[in-house]
């Protein structure tokens, strides 16, 4: 079974995507906002896709506030995770922040929120795992 980490920290949104996902598109979803644990998890294989929101209010590294662009790049970077699909989520929907936001991170994809075509959602993340 497909498996879906979302980084999120809003967990209303959380709550939204995470059902979409396994309730429409039958896929097993994991979730946190913790920096460190999003390594592990990515590292460690369990994930075939990461939802990552770009705008993370509460999440540090090493000390350091860090967003999903910067997540995004430490795992584009590290050579065990950079085949990992990845697909930023932002409210941000601005004309111009698609493409700076995928060059900047080197996501795989972007969506942009609120999710309105479920169905689209569903298979933008499954395209990407297949």
């Amino acid at each position: 079974m497909t498996t879906v980490l979302i980084v999120e920290d809003d967990p209303i949104n959380y709550r939204v995507f995470s059902k979409i996902l396994t309730k429409r598109g039958g896929l097993d979803v994991r979730g946190t906002e913790d920096v460190e644990e999003v390594l592990q998890i990515a590292n460690s294989g369990e994930v075939d896709v990461i939802l990552m929101d770009v705008s993370l209010a509460n999440s540090a590294y090493e000390g350091q506030p860090v967003d999903g662009i910067k997540i995004t790049q430490m795992l584009k970077s590290d050579p065990n995770t950079a085949e990992l699909p990845i697909i930023l989520v932002t409210a941000h929907a601005m004309q111009g922040d698609r493409e700076n936001f995928l060059k900047q991170s080197g996501a795989d994809g972007y969506i942009s929120k609120p999710v309105v075509d479920h169905q689209q959602f569903i298979d933008q993340i499954v395209a990407l795992v297949r």
